[in-house]
């Protein structure tokens, strides 16, 4: 080189900090689509906790509606004199049942939702 020209520039570059991985650790992703055993491991515990939230949304179903017929059944053990509540369990069915089971519906969805995002983090690595 002549005195006259500066020395060229070189830029260096590498891989994005956000896609290192430390040594010998495969993208989750791969490891599910490869099929191994650390992958059926990512997927079996994903199903696992989307089991345990349905278990869990249809127990405090059967819970809820399960005890309907007690509820029912209480005034007249209870010596209330009413022989025949029709209304009140009229009420309980159109208007009591329809808002629980919605709600809990509702928690079940949002539940499901975040059990994927966590996993799609996980195999994202963030």
């Amino acid at each position: 080189m002549s005195a006259e020209q500066p020395p060229r520039r070189v830029v260096v570059t590498g891989v994005p900090r956000s896609a290192r991985r430390a040594p010998g650790h495969a993208p989750a992703r791969s490891e599910i689509s490869e099929q191994t055993t650390l992958g059926a491991t990512y997927v079996r515990s994903l199903m696992r906790s989307q089991l345990r939230a349905a278990l869990c949304a249809l127990g405090t179903l059967v819970l809820v509606v399960g005890s309907l017929p007690l509820l029912f059944a209480l005034p007249a053990a209870l010596g209330g004199g009413v022989s025949s509540p029709a209304p009140f369990i009229w009420a309980a069915l159109g208007v009591g049942v329809y808002p629980v089971m919605w709600l809990i519906a509702r928690w079940y969805v949002r539940r499901a939702e975040r059990n994927e995002r966590d996993f799609t983090r996980l195999l994202e690595g963030r």
